[in-house]
């Protein structure tokens, strides 16, 4: 049957009459049906009923035919509030806010809870400053991406080389009005620059002992032309992650590098060899040079001496000669007779043979006496006699 026949009452009863008033809610059926069977599913028709009526007692009264101001203050009020909350944002630590205002920038808002007009007065995109951002160029692994990955050399040679970027947002502001694709622009500045510097290099230096220049140049070229560009990146540094030559000529190329190696091997021991004989014989040189100074000074120090000596017994010579000449002669015998086996004694005022013990006349070692002078108890003075 039609849903809009009214003859039928159908499962809900009759309609309410024509007379009565609109207002008047239709008879509640219970929700068991009165039959004491409950409904197959929710009573959707009575629940609009209900929103309706609400709808129209709050808009305007019975039909709804007027409309309260208060009403459609309080919609509009409500829309209006979260409109304005809509501007209510948070600022992580490690972003920075940037806010235009009709499309123009308008200013820089650091990590906290902001807020800025409502869209589409202001708008705000957050740009991460202080994260490290990790781009890899040539592929993670060898021959996915060849095209960047082949680059030319110095030396007319091809290297197989794969590199990472990592860079950071300095200005935000430039940032966001800048560059369009941050990803892509660094990408294409970073690839540029390694194939600029790798250009100027030579194959066996980047396989080898200029890699970090590579780097340093790389890096420093690509933020001269960001700077140039204004694009508001900072990079931290450039790293290449794998150099071969191509994998055709791979085998060719560690043979040259292992030859090379082994030069440098021989050209270092003979730099050790004739470093060590250099410094041998600049020590002995030198050894040679300190004793020959050596000997000289004592000879200077030592004739300085015997002359100072001669001069002191010259002078004392001229003040007593008797004296001195005595002095120099018993000195002088002293001296000779030191170690010789002879015995000097006084003879004058002797009145009895002088008796010498047996033991005197044996050798004498080098710790005997310096004086082998035995003078008689009975004397006080004698002369030398053989």
């Amino acid at each position: 049957m039609p849903w809009n026949d009214n003859a039928n009452p159908g499962p809900w009863g009759s309609p309410p009459s024509g007379d009565g008033d609109r207002n008047t809610p239709p008879p509640r059926r219970p929700r068991n049906g009165g039959d004491g069977r409950r409904p197959d599913g929710p009573d959707l028709n009575a629940g609009f009923d209900r929103l309706g009526r609400r709808m129209r007692d709050f808009m305007g009264g019975p039909g709804g035919g007027g409309v309260r101001p208060g009403a459609i203050a309080a919609i509009v009020g409500a829309a209006f509030g979260l409109w304005a909350l809509s501007g209510i944002y948070v600022v992580q630590s490690n972003e920075e806010a940037v806010v235009t205002t009709l499309g123009a920038y308008s200013r820089n808002e650091g990590p906290g809870l902001r807020y800025h007009l409502p869209t589409p007065i202001e708008r705000v995109q957050k740009v991460p400053v202080t994260s490290l951002q990790r781009l890899d160029v040539g592929g993670a692994s060898a021959g996915a991406a060849p095209q960047e990955s082949l680059m030319l050399t110095g030396d007319e040679n091809i290297i197989d080389l794969q590199f990472s970027v990592t860079w950071r947002v300095s200005d935000a502001d430039r940032f966001v009005f800048t560059i369009r694709d941050p990803e892509g622009s660094v990408k294409a500045v970073a690839e540029s620059a390694m194939r600029e510097v790798v250009g100027r290099t030579s194959l066996l230096d980047i396989l080898t002992t200029r890699r970090g220049q590579v780097q340093l140049e790389a890096a420093e070229l690509m933020q001269r032309t960001l700077d140039s560009w204004g694009a508001g990146v900072r990079v931290d540094e450039v790293q290449i992650r794998n150099a071969n030559p191509p994998q055709q000529v791979r085998s060719a190329f560690l043979d040259v590098v292992s030859a090379q190696q082994d030069q440098e091997s021989a050209v270092n021991e003979a730099n050790a060899y004739r470093n060590r004989v250099i410094n041998e014989a600049k020590g002995d040189a030198a050894r040679i040079t300190q004793s020959a100074q050596a000997y000289r000074e004592q000879a200077v120090r030592e004739a300085t001496g015997d002359a100072s000596r001669f001069n002191a017994i010259l002078n004392e010579y001229r003040r007593a000669p008797g004296a001195t000449r005595d002095r120099i002669y018993i000195e002088t015998m002293q001296r000779v007779l030191q170690r010789s086996n002879k015995v000097i004694i006084d003879g004058d005022g002797a009145t009895a043979p002088i008796i010498l013990p047996p033991d005197i006349f044996r050798p004498r070692s080098s710790a005997a006496t310096a004086s082998p002078e035995v003078q008689s108890p009975t004397s006080a003075q004698g002369r030398v006699a053989q």
